[in-house]
């Protein structure tokens, strides 16, 4: 078929290994002649990348398949991601979906475009989640002046809450010369900065025999690369070795993102996580032994069943001592067919929220702390390609957000700059020196 005077838009939710993943797609749509126009505007063709983490992700993907509807009700509407893959018959009974992709097909979706009428229900395509096994390269480009590069996909570790396992499969990698090749390829294109994404980046090697840290070894030799930042590592996983490399490397940000989910070993043991509260400290004080100003950021799960308001308030003050820069807080969400909801002590959900809000003031007053300690330090900054009232916005490597006067010759572009102070919008004011 010929698609040359066809249109296409795209919706993310989730991850940014579904940034990563959509980004791809889009291009081989565009490799068959689609033109991509933006999700609000009427196109032929609607393809939503969803995600299935929480209830609320659920809802999310559900009301942004509907206003692909709504802007065009003559539209082909395409469904993949993880709400497609562990909640197909769903998907495909929202109105106006016409195809639902698995986890194994989502970078094949053109096949399935024999034409573009209007099917009655949606077309499932899914795979078991134990058939889904292989590794699917992916990064994005044309979005930002950075690039999320899939370097891992799936997890083994089947946390008592989780879903994502049975969404994207066992853990599984390419080669680290592929993916080096694939960073230069990236840094062809003008991005100046990587962000490794992938379910369990940590778990690197399953398919190859290598290691994460051998992968960020090779990757910090890239001489055309700017700047690489780490995705989420869990705390098991984020050894001594890696930790002494970051602080050492060319590249390599000083920026940590480590999921703790819980501030107790004993809601810990019932998520049957891979780590103690005493190991999660000892990981942060080693940071900071080799990073002062490193940032740290820290994903919590709040109101697991089982956490009774004793045990909620021992986590929280554990995670007060802990010298982090930001939470990323989200209350728990009963998943079908996992294990949590077998244990017992179910926290009311206006509880659950409740707990979340107090960790999201925690989090609010860590990060002000975090930047007030970084005043007066020379940062370099990457600044982004946007601009918004008059002003533009950056990242340093310690990814604080900096905000300045719109400059053209700025975009896309290294600058060292002094931090000066905080505005009222949460950014830092910065002098050019």
């Amino acid at each position: 078929m010929d698609f040359k005077d066809k249109t296409v838009a795209f919706a993310t939710l989730g991850c940014k290994l579904n940034f990563s993943e959509t980004s791809t797609i889009a291009r081989s749509f565009e490799e068959k002649g689609f033109k991509r126009v933006n999700f609000k505007e009427k196109a032929d063709v609607y393809v939503i990348n969803t995600c299935s983490v929480t209830d609320t992700a659920d809802k999310k993907s559900r009301t942004v398949i509907r206003q692909a509807a709504k802007i065009n009700p003559a539209a082909f509407i395409i469904v993949t991601g993880c709400y497609a893959q562990l909640k197909p018959d769903e998907a495909a009974h929202i109105e106006g979906v016409d195809l639902v992709i698995g986890a194994n097909d989502k970078f094949n979706i053109i096949k399935y475009l024999e034409n573009l009428g209007k099917h009655h229900g949606g077309e499932i395509h899914t795979c078991a989640f134990g058939e889904i096994s292989e590794f699917q390269h992916a990064w994005s480009f044309g979005d930002r002046t950075r690039s999320f590069l899939k370097v891992q996909d799936g997890c083994n570790y089947f946390c008592t809450y989780c879903t994502i396992p049975m969404a994207r499969g066992k853990s599984r990698n390419p080669s680290i010369e592929s993916l080096v090749d694939e960073a230069r390829n990236v840094a062809e294109q003008g991005i100046r900065e990587i962000i490794l994404t992938g379910v369990n980046i940590g778990d690197f090697g399953h398919s190859t025999g290598e290691t994460f840290l051998a992968l960020i070894k090779a990757l910090d030799e890239v001489e055309t690369l700017g700047r690489i930042r780490i995705g989420s590592v869990e705390p098991n996983l984020l050894t001594d070795e890696i930790i002494t490399f970051m602080a050492e490397s060319k590249r390599i940000a000083p920026h940590y993102h480590i999921p703790l989910q819980a501030g107790t070993d004993e809601i810990l043991h019932l998520m049957k996580r891979r780590y103690t509260t005493s190991l999660f400290a000892e990981r942060v004080s080693r940071i900071r032994e080799l990073l002062p100003y490193a940032f740290i950021g820290v994903d919590l799960i709040a109101g697991m069943n089982g956490e009774t308001g004793e045990l909620f308030e021992k986590a929280y003050q554990f995670i007060e001592r802990l010298d982090i820069s930001e939470l990323h807080v989200f209350p728990y969400s009963e998943r079908k067919n996992t294990r949590a909801l077998k244990i017992s002590g179910v926290v009311p959900v206006e509880e659950r929220r409740q707990r979340a809000q107090q960790l999201i003031k925690l989090s609010e007053q860590k990060l002000k702390d975090f930047y007030r300690r970084n005043i007066g330090k020379r940062e370099t900054v990457l600044f982004e390609n946007e601009k918004t009232k008059g002003f533009m916005q950056g990242w340093t490597a310690n990814y604080i957000k900096v905000e300045t006067q719109y400059r053209p010759e700025l975009l896309n572009e290294f600058r060292t700059v002094k931090l000066c102070g905080l505005n009222e919008n949460g950014t830092m004011n910065i002098s050019f020196e």
